[in-house]
């Protein structure tokens, strides 16, 4: 990416120049080819000079490329837009861009580097002129949008998710792989039989998965078509409503009631689910009743309700959903932000209280904080947020440690990670009451709940005693940092009814898992009746 946007800057300088000197030496607008340069009597001195302070002897009558003017010459007091209608026509061939005199260079640079996203390929005209608009008016805002997020959602990349109790892994290539607990189907093999390795879902043969999420009892697929497919308990407002004759679907199934929206992420939380579109637009099932999210909805509600109010006209990039609340992280012409809405016990909606939000709520805090979000995460009852300078911070329910400041304090509004000042961050990731932090060279830091052994860290190897213990502030992950492999994404799980495990995934696509595995939700063979994997153990799995 960086080296395409690099080779379109140089073009885009050498077209610069070459425009600057048609203010200067005659050109022909109406062919293909260059004529010789004909000065004019124009004497040799700078370009700069001449356009900031000409010389009235020098100032030829106004001519215009059509109508009286001689073929083969450009004159100096031509208006700009026959200028910029020159410069469109000859000089961003370098470039390869279609001559446009109403766009400038810097606009035809982004639209051309947006063309070149997966997710605005198949976009029609229309569409993509309304994401435009949507986005402020400016293709260099649509590709900021587009940029950020690919960048927090590893989109078209491989990823693995530590869902409660069973697991799902989707290569580069969109093949899925599902294993651990599968008492409702939620593997997709069209059975309800644990599996302890790895086992790619074989109906999804042909269909490439970019995107999975997992919840309790529920797996969520999504295409590079923008489709969506579901499997296991077939309610969007999962087990914890006990919704009387709830369905079991086995394998993966397409959802029907979003088949005309194209979908590029799922977040399934606590008693709802929620999706979002590729033009930015977040939508939202169950959980609704009494409004709580903006809308009246029931539990086994299946029709897809936008989220209203602060983010109807704004684009989202990234969604992160937790126990009864959401998070939004927007691209808004000043800049990203961040929306809360849902549940606010523990403060984690950042608003400075407990109060719950039916609408998304703009989290004001980053501003004060001069930090620019650029990856959200949404744990049980806690969330965290990476800024484009790399600072961390975290807020909600601090029970142990899982903020990273040395307490078990609740925060309502984000604060900063002092313990990770000098840790430039990439990504982070939340669960329930355990935080994790990638940073930029690939080392992993953890802090909060030890239970399972979801931390990392083998207290016991290292002859610290307990690898239970809770962890108040973050610690390096030493046991990740021994397989010599570089870490570009954390998954744990995210739900307070089962025992957590955690993934790392390398930047080769090696997988590796800890935590809990009493389900098989590892995919690593345990012996002499463990129910966890204290260190890292490559899963056999390759993602790349």
């Amino acid at each position: 990416m960086q080296m395409d946007f690099l080779q379109s800057y140089l073009n885009l300088l050498f077209c610069q120049a070459w425009a600057l000197q048609s203010l200067a030496v005659p050109m022909d607008a109406t062919t293909s080819g260059t004529p010789a340069i004909q000065y004019h009597n124009i004497p040799d001195q700078p370009i700069t000079a001449i356009i900031v302070a000409p010389v009235p002897t020098f100032q030829r009558n106004q001519r215009h490329c059509f109508g009286e003017s001689t073929p083969g010459e450009f004159p100096l007091a031509a208006s700009p837009s026959i200028v910029l209608h020159a410069t469109c026509s000859f000089f961003r061939q370098p470039a390869n861009f279609a001559p446009d005199y109403q766009l400038s260079i810097s606009e035809l640079a982004a639209l051309d580097m947006c063309q070149k996203r997966a997710i605005f390929k198949p976009m029609t005209e229309a569409e993509r002129q309304d994401l435009k608009q949507k986005c402020g008016g400016s293709w260099k805002l649509v590709l900021r949008f587009l940029l950020a997020g690919e960048a927090c959602c590893r989109r078209e990349n491989s990823q693995a998710i530590a869902g409660p109790g069973h697991s799902i892994a989707v290569t580069s290539k969109g093949v899925v792989y599902s294993f651990g607990s599968n008492s409702s189907g939620q593997l997709g093999h069209g059975t309800t039989e644990e599996e302890w390795r790895p086992r790619p879902i074989r109906s999804l043969q042909g269909i490439r998965i970019i995107q999975a999420a997992a919840g309790a009892g529920r797996t969520m697929l999504i295409s590079d078509a923008g489709q969506v497919y579901a499997f296991g308990k077939d309610s969007f407002g999962e087990a914890e409503y006990g919704v009387q004759g709830t369905k079991l679907v086995t394998s993966p199934q397409l959802v029907e009631s979003l088949k005309n929206i194209f979908v590029v992420q799922a977040a399934i939380g606590n008693f709802f689910t929620a999706v979002l579109s590729r033009e930015g637009r977040v939508y939202t099932f169950s959980w609704g009743n009494d409004a709580r999210l903006g809308h009246h909805t029931e539990p086994n509600d299946v029709e897809p309700h936008p989220l209203l109010g602060a983010l109807e006209n704004i684009p989202v990039v990234q969604i992160a959903a937790g126990y009864c609340y959401l998070l939004a992280l927007a691209c808004q012409p000043s800049g990203m932000a961040v929306y809360s809405v849902g549940c606010g016990l523990g403060g984690k909606l950042g608003h400075g209280s407990r109060t719950d939000e039916k609408h998304p709520r703009l989290i004001e805090q980053f501003q004060l904080l001069n930090l620019q979000p650029v990856v959200v995460a949404a744990g049980a009852w806690h969330a965290a947020v990476v800024g484009q300078d790399g600072r961390v911070c975290t807020w909600g329910w601090g029970r142990y440690g899982c903020l990273g400041h040395g307490n078990e304090e609740c925060e309502s509004v984000p604060k900063v990670v002092q313990a990770l000042n000098d840790v430039k961050a990439i990504h982070v990731a939340t669960g329930d009451y355990t935080t994790f932090v990638v940073s930029e060279d690939g080392d992993v830091y953890s802090f909060g709940c030890g239970e399972s052994a979801s931390l990392g860290h083998n207290a016991i190897a290292d002859g610290q005693g307990n690898r239970h213990a809770n962890v108040l502030t973050p610690q390096l992950v030493t046991s990740l940092k021994q397989v010599n492999e570089r870490v570009v994404q954390i998954s744990l799980t995210n739900s307070i009814y089962w025992n957590a495990h955690t993934f790392a995934l390398t930047e080769s696509g090696k997988l590796y898992a800890f935590g809990a595995g009493d389900k098989g939700q590892l995919g690593i063979e345990l012996v002499n009746n463990q129910t966890e994997r204290g260190n890292p153990e490559r899963v056999d799995i390759d993602l790349s």
